[in-house]
């Protein structure tokens, strides 16, 4: 990972190669023998991760809404919808794909770029690799390709899309997504590299929702799939893109980022190939934000180890990165009587709440029964939110609970480095049980372990289209 003292100024930077070019040359070498065992049992894990969050999706209303306007644009087409009885024109699925993967806030995070990765990956090969036929080992290399060309463009920001009001996902998948579709379509260097200048009169996603608690920002990975696949045909039939889509003067850090003198620009192409930012991606335990969740296990460990239950709470102060408080602390009132699902999943006194009461924050927690339930209203109350002086964040989602009991006692409680980060990853047998888990909500178990099997075998015999076929409920 780059650090700070790989921070250089603009003007020195944007004299050297052109940052596309240095990724497209890597995206378009990159081999099967380049990449580590250890990655490409990693990439295996996380798309498993990704596709059984979509299963779980598509059973909700907003998936069939969504559904309906697509079909309802679009007509049929030959591509699967996943768990979805519908087949829809390629952008199209890619679109519906993207929406279901990342619709749970359930989807992985790279924490130094800010950014769900995966889901915006996934959607492009699972169309674009039906499209070109390609092999289940060449989808795991356009997908590490991916991956790794988003992770360092996030990171180089150093959080600069974010205190911008832009979404990392929609704005830098979109790159990603363009180098992947156009890797599975066997793209030149020099095409590759005009796809990503394309890319930048496209990608879009602000953090609007979070006024409201809004679907938008279930949009933003599909259509980050949708601009990076119509930037890769473009470039293929010889469309030109600006060649310094990052760097320009009118360049996604120029325009997507307030200090331009913060970007990190040797993050983007730093140790490019052989240190992998996908060891570094982390999967959620819970289906929330991931920045409540050091708060939500450090109340499951203090109910643990002291034996209490919510009635004996009398407070609880729960300490947050400064620069996070935004988004799931602030405003107090507010994500105290979350209105919707979604918004409980941007809540760190909801998380803990239901924790108290229920003992788990699962999908079962974000339905509207238990988000008005009056007690569990009655534990928000309970809880306030301060700045966490000792917080390692960005580079972790750290927090700590501070709990005061009726009897007298204080406790306190702090996970520093949150579970599921690289150096506190989730295991291969946890991930497995987390997609049986959200899998089984729509396909029967069955045929959730044919898809399992089909996944975990793309460096085999098992390929994007294969995939993609036993996902349809059509």
């Amino acid at each position: 990972m780059a650090h700070a003292e790989n921070i250089v100024s603009a003007p020195e930077f944007i004299h050297q190669t052109p940052i596309s070019n240095t990724l497209a040359g890597f995206a378009r070498d990159l081999s099967w023998e380049d990449i580590p065992a250890p990655v490409v049992e990693r990439a295996k894990l996380h798309i498993l991760d990704a596709l059984g969050i979509a299963l779980a999706a598509s059973r909700y209303d907003y998936s069939y809404k969504t559904l309906t306007a697509m079909q309802g644009l679009a007509g049929e087409g030959a591509y699967p919808v996943i768990g979805m009885p519908a087949w829809l024109p390629l952008r199209d699925a890619a679109q519906m794909n993207g929406f279901l993967i990342h619709a749970l806030d359930f989807d992985d995070t790279h924490v130094a770029g800010v950014l769900h990765a995966t889901c915006t990956a996934v959607p492009t090969l699972l169309a674009m690799g039906q499209k070109h036929t390609i092999s289940g080992r060449e989808m795991l290399i356009a997908y590490l390709a991916a991956i790794e060309v988003d992770a360092r463009i996030g990171m180089a920001a150093t959080g600069g899309f974010h205190r911008k009001g832009f979404h990392p996902t929609g704005v830098v998948g979109a790159y990603g997504a363009a180098i992947a579709a156009g890797r599975a379509g066997g793209l030149t260097r020099a095409q590759l590299q005009d796809a990503q200048g394309i890319v930048l009169g496209m990608a879009s996603g602000t953090l609007g929702f979070l006024d409201e608690g809004a679907w938008n920002k279930r949009l933003h990975a599909g259509w980050a799939s949708v601009v990076g696949i119509t930037a890769a045909e473009l470039a293929r039939q010889g469309f030109k893109g600006p060649s310094k889509p990052y760097e320009g003067e009118f360049g996604l850090y120029n325009c997507f980022t307030e200090d331009g003198a913060a970007i990190d620009w040797a993050a983007c192409t730093h140790d490019l190939g052989s240190d992998w930012e996908m060891l570094r991606i982390g999967i959620k335990p819970y289906p929330a934000c991931h920045l409540v969740h050091s708060s939500a296990d450090a109340m499951v460990a203090l109910m643990h180890a002291h034996d209490f239950k919510a009635d004996d709470v009398v407070s609880v102060r729960a300490r947050v990165a400064a620069d996070c408080m935004s988004l799931v602390c602030d405003p107090l009132e507010k994500k105290q009587r979350p209105a919707s699902g979604y918004e409980a999943q941007f809540s760190i006194p909801y998380a803990i709440a239901s924790i108290l009461v229920r003992g788990q924050l699962t999908l079962a927690e974000l339905e509207a029964e238990v988000f008005t339930d009056p007690n569990i209203l009655a534990q928000c109350d309970k809880v306030t939110c301060e700045p966490d002086p000792e917080s390692a964040y960005p580079k972790y989602f750290s927090g700590e609970v501070a709990v005061t009991l009726s009897d007298g006692r204080e406790l306190s409680h702090r996970e520093q480095i949150n579970r599921g980060a690289d150096e506190r990853p989730i295991s291969a047998e946890e991930i497995a049980a987390k997609f049986r888990t959200n899998a089984e909500l729509t396909f029967a178990p069955e045929r959730v372990e044919r898809v399992l099997d089909a996944i975990l075998d793309l460096d085999g015999d098992s390929t994007p289209t294969l995939v993609a076929d036993l996902l349809s409920a059509a």
